[in-house]
């Protein structure tokens, strides 16, 4: 009888919920959709969670035969993929991706995007570079196992849901949280990233010395 893989389960919800961070990204969808009614305030966040689920189960599906077709190592494409997360991780902490995803938020808004959805909701914000190399990383746990694959596939569903209900109640959620609630749970957030990352680099460096 095969065992549930509660191990991946666990990894895989608590990584991809910390490197998306929904909650954090409601001041920016905030931002990018003022002045927007509410019907097309729902239109935009299911439209960028969408792209941006399609975008990460792309990663997990493909990313492993992508990497051979480079022919870039697993443990190479982990050590420089926690090195990128542990970069994400301490802008987190010190705020500089809140700075940044706020300025970028405002430059949309000035520039009139037509499709907010696609940019920057869905890219870079939730699918950016460092989502996309942890999906990677994380469906190379999966070890070709079917079972271990559509549990990360559920849980990107999952992530790009519980996106999906945060823009839909973000005018609630910012004034729950204040000023202060987003920078705490923020920093909180980067360190937990940061331990996650420090493992993919161990884990990278020991299948190397391994090898």
């Amino acid at each position: 009888m095969l065992s549930f893989p509660l191990d991946l389960l666990v990894t895989s919800l608590v990584t991809l919920l910390v490197v998306i961070d929904p909650v954090g990204l409601a001041p920016t969808f905030l931002a990018v959709t003022d002045g927007m009614s509410a019907a097309e305030r729902r239109r935009v966040a299911l439209r960028a969670c969408l792209i941006a689920a399609a975008i990460l189960m792309g990663a997990a599906l493909i990313g492993d035969w992508l990497l051979r077709t480079l022919s870039i190592s697993l443990p190479a494409f982990r050590i420089a993929g926690g090195l990128l997360l542990f970069s994400i991780a301490s802008e987190m902490v010190f705020g500089v991706r809140i700075a940044r995803a706020t300025r970028e938020a405002e430059h949309v808004v000035e520039e009139r995007v037509r499709n907010v959805a696609a940019f920057p909701l869905a890219i870079p914000l939730m699918a950016g570079p460092g989502a996309i190399t942890a999906t990677v990383l994380l469906a190379s746990r999966a070890d070709g196992d079917p079972m271990r694959l559509a549990i990360l596939l559920g849980v990107i569903v999952a992530i790009c849901a519980a996106c999906l209900a945060v823009f839909v109640v973000a005018n609630r959620i910012g004034r729950l949280l204040g000023i202060t609630g987003n920078v705490v749970l923020a920093r909180l957030l980067g360190v937990l990233l940061a331990a996650l990352a420090v493992q993919f680099v161990i884990d990278g460096a020991r299948a190397v010395l391994a090898g």
